[in-house]
């Protein structure tokens, strides 16, 4: 092997699996350590122990890819076609150009800021480093920098330290390391110095190896290093950060399908009007060439990129009100669509802390929210034999377990800190993986000593002669064995952790402390069972999210029980349903297509690795599946970034976690997804009520100018089309986004991923709500030059010319207000695609009610101010035309509502 490829691929083999010496000879090495110069030359060979960067692109980079979106390009051309080519009279409409330039632009800017926050995650990984590391080099005990750990260094491990490269130890005295960050694993891993045989476990399971950034809670230790920098199981996983493809967010796919059917709508519209007008009216071809572009401009919703993102932007405030904090803008509308909620167990779905659920003693089983008295002895053992430290403020530090039996003790009237004075402990023995027990010697005031013992029941009880019940000792019975035995085997499936508690009197303390002397011939006092139990609005939350159609599933690194069992308490798979859970061991004999095949028969991952995770995520999404997945630790950034939608935790979220993620709950609660879910679906709807808005009313222009054409009317001049696409379009499509949710909206299932902005009997909407427009608008220029009704003076005194340029500028002018007023009062219908007004509401939203009468009041501005109707080329109208345009522009009210009611009572809601 080259130098070169010993650096990239260093030492993979599964140590796990073989012997101390195997291992010392493989990477040549002895418990002395290395000396400073094969140290420096393994440093070279192999690189520091760090994570790499990977390539960054250039600000200018990010900037020009913001431009390859087919809707961006359609606005790009559109506004050079505006600067660049003139209209009928001969102007060029810089206006519309410079609108458009602006909205790419800004949405450009936004698109770097949001891409340079996803870089943070890989920093966070760098920045997660232990800055040093004790070691033995020439056989002496060192401290270095981290960074300089090469295979082979030989690391010195005690309680507070930090892994500082992953390591196969070799000596472990009552050695703990939390690896949750990692594995997911709530309780810290008791290591072992054992070989272990198996070919394929877990990296939960390899309790003889130490894992880079995991943290050492209890005892010491010492370990070979065997992988460093990017080889390690965290260099592995910001490989996969580095690596991982963005997934396509359904916003961003459904413009892209807007943008495509745009290009080709207008495209088509432009020839068909060219051809019309040249060849089948004898029109100049310039002058059709012209008018043709003008109107594919005008039928580009220019608008519709910055309403959307506004409407997005509205939507992260509400998000952030309620502890959803958004770092991606598309994020919001995504979670509208989730199919489905691949939730971590830890910290995500339970607390992260163990708590005490159940104390046994005097033959009986008590839930921990009964009264236990505070002179009970469990009480008194399990608070004695405990190596919590207590801070001046009252903080409890170490071992998760014991810290948990303290806090119960304090619940329950117990103060260790009172209580250990009076009977101070003189002697101990340390808890060991071999005997599994805890032993410490208090002594008491009549002169004699207190053994208090606890650790695994089935080994207590095998060093037990008495038991205590109800307050007196008794012979420990065959009976009383099995009956403890079977209450150990409840609380076991219950996925406790169970601990047993025993006690005796010495009359003095043994010179030397053996555990066959201190830990035997002993009293049985009572088993206390542990969890890291569930959140408690985490039920009611799956329950939201099933009556949604959305399917919870839990992915963890924990044991299976305990998975299954938390599901089961949850309501994420029925109690005991042992089908419904797949293990990592499992999955590694699956192919993805078999997972692919099999993964709708799993609600609940148990004992899996970051591989697994990314895996389990992508299986989904080949099912057509919309994935949210969520987690808060070093472990769940793979799949975080991998998924339709990461969601970090705020509170417990590891910075690797949330820079990975599109969204981050500032309170860690599980229930403000199915809130955030809610909130996306809303703005989805939105979206969708103002896209059906904007192209409704772009519609009834293009066929207007259309029909109006082939009939050669002149119905509408450009400057009218560009301030109405300017006043009635762009306030009441962003006040839209602003609608609150409808009541039924948690009532649906998800839309899905094949669903787009014209799903939903949108597109039939705009079509006949388009044509509805285009006809009246039509009829009121067709009536007004039928039956004219201006009424000025001395229109007697005007040529036969004279009077027809006056009634057509009349026509010009209700055509104009028709269309405007028309849209403002389409704007009310698309509160709801079916149900009626009169239900969702016609000002419940304050917004829109403002952006309503200030369109109004600008559109008819124009009108009746002396002045700006010269500008615009429009005239004042009398009350009789003023009556033609409200009528005719109002009943698009009631007849869109008859058409809802249709659609209703056919079921097509």
């Amino acid at each position: 092997m080259s130098e070169e490829n010993a650096k990239k691929e260093q030492l993979t083999q599964a140590f796990y699996a073989q012997t101390e010496e195997a291992v010392f000879t493989e990477l040549d090495t002895s418990v002395n350590g290395l000396s400073d110069a094969e140290a420096k030359s393994r440093l070279s060979q192999y690189g520091a122990n760090e994570l790499e960067e990977g390539k960054k692109k250039s600000m200018l980079q990010k900037f020009l890819e913001q431009f390859k979106d087919l809707m961006i390009l359609v606005l790009l051309v559109a506004a050079a076609i505006s600067a660049m080519v003139p209209n009928a009279e001969g102007h060029r409409e810089w206006v519309d150009a410079v609108i458009i330039l602006a909205v790419v632009i800004i949405n450009a800017v936004m698109g770097v800021v949001q891409e340079a926050k996803a870089e943070q995650a890989i920093e966070a990984l760098r920045e997660m480093s232990t800055p040093n590391a004790n070691v033995l080099r020439n056989g002496h005990s060192v401290t270095i920098s981290s960074d300089e750990l090469v295979p082979g260094d030989i690391v010195l491990l005690e309680a507070g330290d930090v892994v500082p490269a992953d390591m196969r130890l070799f000596e472990a005295s009552s050695l703990k390391i939390e690896e949750a960050a990692l594995t997911g694993e709530s309780v810290p891993v008791e290591k072992e110095v054992t070989v272990l045989e198996a070919g394929d476990i877990g990296i939960g399971d390899r309790i003889n190896m130490a894992y880079s950034n995991s943290n050492v809670t209890y005892g010491r230790g010492k370990g070979i290093v065997v992988n460093t920098g990017m080889n390690t199981e965290v260099g592995k996983i910001a490989g996969m950060l580095a690596s991982a493809d963005e997934t396509e967010t359904p916003l961003k796919r459904n413009l892209n399908q807007l943008g495509k059917f745009l290009t080709i709508a207008i495209l088509a519209i432009a020839v068909i009007m060219f051809f019309v007008g040249t060849v089948l009216n004898g029109r100049d071809w310039v002058e059709m060439l012209l008018t043709s572009i003008s109107l594919a401009v005008a039928a580009i919703p220019e608008g519709l990129p910055a309403i959307v993102t506004i409407i997005l932007a509205l939507g992260t405030q509400v998000m952030a009100k309620r502890n959803a904090m958004i770092r991606k803008l598309p994020a919001v509308e995504t979670l509208g669509a989730t199919d489905i909620i691949a939730s971590d167990k830890t910290g995500t779905l339970t607390l992260n802390q163990m708590t005490v659920e159940k104390l046994y003693f005097d033959n009986h089983q008590y839930a921990a929210s009964d009264d236990i008295p505070v002179d009970n002895m469990a009480l008194k053992i399990m608070n004695y034999a405990n190596d919590t430290r207590i801070g001046q403020e009252g903080n409890l530090m170490g071992d998760p377990t014991e810290t948990a039996l303290i806090q119960f003790g304090r619940d329950k009237g117990f103060d260790v800190q009172k209580e250990v004075p009076n009977e101070p402990r003189v002697a101990d023995l340390p808890f060991d993986s071999d005997r599994k027990l805890m032993s410490t010697v208090h002594q008491l005031a009549d002169g004699r000593f207190l053994v208090a013992v606890k650790g695994a029941p089935d080994v207590l009880l095998n060093r037990t002669n008495e038991a205590l019940l109800e307050g007196k000792v008794v012979p420990m019975t065959r009976d009383e064995k099995d009956n403890i035995l079977a209450n150990n085997t409840d609380m076991a499936k219950q996925a406790l952790r169970v601990l047993g508690m025993a006690y005796k009197y010495i009359d003095a303390v043994p010179e030397t402390l053996e555990s066959e002397d201190l830990e035997n011939n002993l009293i049985f006092a009572g088993l206390v069972g542990m969890i890291d139990p569930e959140r408690a609005e985490a039920a009611g939350a799956v329950k939201v999210a099933k009556e949604a159609g959305i399917r919870p599933i839990m992915i963890t690194g924990d044991h299976r029980d305990t998975a299954e069992a938390i599901a089961g308490r949850l309501g994420i798979i029925k109690p005991g349903d042992d089908d419904a859970v797949l293990t990592g061991a499992e999955l590694n004999q699956m192919s993805d297509a078999d997972l692919a095949k099999n993964i709708t028969k799993y609600s609940v991952y148990a004992r899996v690795s970051p591989e697994h995770k990314v895996r389990i995520v992508k299986a989904w999404q080949q099912e057509g599946k919309v994935v949210a997945m969520t987690g808060d630790g070093v472990n769940d950034a793979p799949s975080l970034k991998q998924a339709d939608i990461g969601v970090g935790m705020g509170i417990t979220g590891t910075e690797v976690s949330k820079g990975a993620s599109d969204m981050v709950l500032a309170d860690d609660n599980f229930a403000t997804i199915v809130v955030a879910v809610e909130e996306g679906r809303k703005v989805f709807s939105n979206i969708q009520k103002a896209i059906q808005y904007l192209m409704a009313a772009n519609l009834g222009e293009v066929l207007t100018l259309f029909i109006a054409t082939l009939l050669a009317w002149d119905t509408l001049l450009p400057i009218h089309l560009l301030w109405i696409n300017l006043v009635t379009d762009t306030f009441p499509a962003i006040a839209l986004g602003m609608e609150p949710a409808e009541k039924d909206l948690m009532a649906h299932k998800p839309r899905g991923k094949n669903s787009n902005f014209f799903s939903g009997g949108v597109m039939s909407s705009i079509i006949y709500q388009g044509i509805l427009e285009a006809a009246a608008v039509l009829f009121v220029y067709w009536s007004a030059l039928k039956w004219p009704a201006h009424t000025a003076m001395n229109v007697q005194d005007l040529s036969a010319s004279g009077l027809y340029d006056l009634q057509h500028a009349d026509a010009l002018t209700m055509a104009f207000a028709t269309l405007g007023l028309m849209q403002l009062f389409h704007a009310f219908n698309v509160k709801s695609v079916h149900q009626s007004l009169f239900k969702v509401g016609a000002f419940r939203n304050k917004a829109f009610n403002w952006a309503i009468l200030l369109s109004f009041v600008l559109m008819m501005g124009i009108i009746v101010i002396p002045g700006l109707n010269d500008i615009f080329k429009v005239t004042h109208l009398d009350w009789y035309q003023w009556g033609i345009v409200v009528g005719t522009s109002f009943a698009i009210i009631p007849v869109v509502e008859i058409v809802k009611a249709i659609q209703r009572a056919m079921g097509k809601e």
